[in-house]
């Protein structure tokens, strides 16, 4: 497919993924609704509790493991298949749960980890590791050095992956669309993108189940399921 745009940058949060049953994290019955968000949310909480840190991370892995791409996901996954090659075209998600690779996406940037993945906490040179154990009887060890082992995510009061934002801000130093999917735009870097965006002359659209306090920030916005609107939208671009 050959398009007006030469730069694409999609954003993704929690939203797209809940037609695959994995809840969000600050909407309605989400993860921070259910739990205290500065105990078990920041790194500070967790290298102060780890026990209910990996109680709550750990009860996620198997409801990742069986979750499977929804019609979002794929339609992503499938618009970036039919773009010609001169086109650049990057998924930039705050989601942990690589259910973007699983659909078939090749360019995703992970801003926030992925937590089917472990490593140490102390930064002995263990790479991460491909992790779906629990840990729900005993707080695990790295294997190297003894330190504390802990999801390969990143926690409140930690900076994003750097490869991933990276890439992210090279991506939208030349975006001409910039679209959103399933985010609430409070959490920092991303809460930014959609105005640096904006200051390329880039196209900005937000596809949501809701309005969101920042909605103004967007030329244009969809509400409704991610599953339902974005390939409607995706289509339209053919």
């Amino acid at each position: 497919m050959t398009l007006q745009y030469k730069n694409i940058v999609v954003l993704t949060g929690a939203g797209i993924s809940v037609a695959s049953g994995l809840p969000t994290y600050r909407g309605t019955g989400g993860v921070w609704e259910k739990h205290h968000v500065e105990t078990l949310g920041s790194i500070e909480g967790f290298r102060r509790e780890p026990d209910k840190g990996w109680k709550l991370f750990g009860a996620l892995r198997p409801i990742i493991q069986v979750a499977a791409p929804n019609a979002a996901h794929l339609a992503l996954a499938q618009f970036e298949s039919s773009l010609a090659p001169q086109i650049r075209f990057l998924v930039t998600t705050q989601n942990v749960d690589g259910l973007h690779q699983r659909a078939g996406s090749r360019n995703v940037a992970e801003l926030h980890g992925h937590l089917m993945r472990s490593r140490c906490d102390a930064k002995c040179g263990q790479p991460a590791l491909d992790d779906d154990r629990t840990y729900e009887s005993a707080v695990p060890k790295c294997p190297s050095c003894g330190g504390l082992w802990r999801p390969d995510i990143v926690f409140f009061g930690e900076l994003t992956d750097i490869e991933a934002t990276w890439r992210t801000k090279r991506a939208l130093r030349d975006v001409e669309l910039f679209i959103a999917v399933g985010t609430s735009g409070n959490v920092e870097p991303a809460s930014n993108f959609v105005r640096w965006a904006r200051d390329m002359g880039a196209r900005t659209m937000l596809v949501n189940a809701e309005p969101t306090r920042d909605d103004e920030a967007f030329h244009e916005r969809l509400y409704g399921k991610a599953e339902v609107v974005l390939p409607r939208f995706l289509s339209s671009l053919g």
